[in-house]
C-alpha cells in the first residue's frame, strides 16, 4: 500500500522514558484507515536536512477522534527535531504503509525496544474474542515503563530484563517455551531487535507455531523506490519491506 501525504497536527509531544516520545497527531485519513501493523512515514522538516523521511510504527489510531499514535527513540538529527514539535505545530505524514499483521483467536505478542510500539496498538485493537498474552524484553528495569502502556487492555504481560533487575533474567526466548507449553497460542506476533526477532522465530519454528515478524529497516521512501530497506527472502526473492512488509511470515525472510 502506497499510502498518501497527510499534514497532520500535533496533538500531544511528550517524553514518556529517558530518550523515548510519544506523539500523538491529528490526521484523520490515516487514523481511519490504517491497520495494526503498518506504519507511517515522517517528513521531520520542511526543508532539505535531513532528507529522508523517519518510518515510525503505528502505536495506536483513533478514527472517532482522528488521531495516530507514534512512539519514537530520539537516535539522531531527525528524531532529535521531532522532540521540538508542539502542541498545533505541523507534521508531514506519509500513510498508512505496508502491510500489517494477522491477529488470530490466541495471540502472542512479543517485543523489544521500540518494537514494543506495534504491540501496544495490536493490544489495543484485538478483535472482539482474541486472547492476548505480551511478553516484553528490557536491557533493565528503567526500561520498563513500557509495559504501563498496556494496563488499561486486558492482557496478562510477562517481563524479561537482560541484568535480572525485573521480571525474569535473561531474553524473552528464556521464558518462551515455558508459555508456550502454558497457553496453546495460534501464531506469535514479535517487533524489536534483529536478534531477539531471529530467536523467537527459531522457537517458533521449533515448537511448530506460526510467527510473524515485524521488520524494522530503514525505509525512506516509503514506497519502494529507493530500495534501501530491501532484504533476502529464503525462496531466493528480494523483497522490499515497506511494500511487502514490514510485516513477514518468520519462514519467508532471512534475519
Amino acid at each position: 500500500m502506497s499510502g498518501y501525504v497527510e499534514l497532520g497536527r500535533v496533538v500531544e509531544n511528550e517524553q514518556i522514558g529517558s530518550d523515548v516520545w510519544c506523539m500523538v497527531v491529528y490526521a484523520p485519513k490515516q487514523a481511519k484507515e490504517a491497520k495494526v501493523g503498518q506504519f507511517c512515514d515522517v517528513r521531520v522538516a520542511m526543508g532539505t536536512m535531513p532528507l529522508l523521511r523517519r518510518p515510525i510504527s503505528y502505536a495506536g489510531f483513533n478514527a472517532q477522534e482522528g488521531t495516530i499514535t507514534l512512539l519514537y527513540r530520539v537516535v539522531g538529527k531527525g528524531t532529535e527535531l521531532m522532540t521540538q514539535l508542539s502542541v498545533d505545530d505541523t507534521i508531514d505524514c506519509l500513510g498508512p504503509l505496508g502491510n500489517g499483521f494477522t491477529i488470530p483467536k490466541r495471540v502472542l505478542l512479543v517485543g523489544g525496544g521500540v518494537g514494543i510500539a506495534p504491540m501496544v496498538c495490536a493490544s489495543n485493537h484485538l478483535p472482539e474474542g482474541t486472547k492476548a498474552t505480551v511478553l516484553l524484553g528490557f536491557r533493565n528495569k528503567e526500561e520498563a515503563f513500557w509495559a504501563d502502556l498496556f494496563k488499561q487492555d486486558k492482557v496478562d504481560v510477562h517481563i524479561t530484563t537482560d541484568d535480572g533487575s525485573l521480571g525474569t533474567k535473561g531474553f524473552p526466548t528464556a521464558v518462551l517455551p515455558s508459555l508456550c507449553a502454558n497457553t496453546k497460542f495460534d501464531s506469535i506476533l514479535v517487533c524489536g531487535p534483529t536478534p531477539m526477532m531471529k530467536g523467537v522465530a527459531q522457537v517458533a519454528h521449533e515448537l511448530g507455531l506460526s510467527c510473524q515478524v515485524s521488520l524494522e529497516n530503514r525505509m525512506g521512501c516509503g514506497t519502494g523506490g529507493c530500495l534501501g530497506c530491501a532484504v533476502d527472502g529464503q525462496d531466493g526473492r528480494r523483497y522490499k519491506v515497506c511494500m511487502d512488509g514490514p510485516v513477514f511470515d518468520s519462514e519467508e525472510v532471512g534475519f
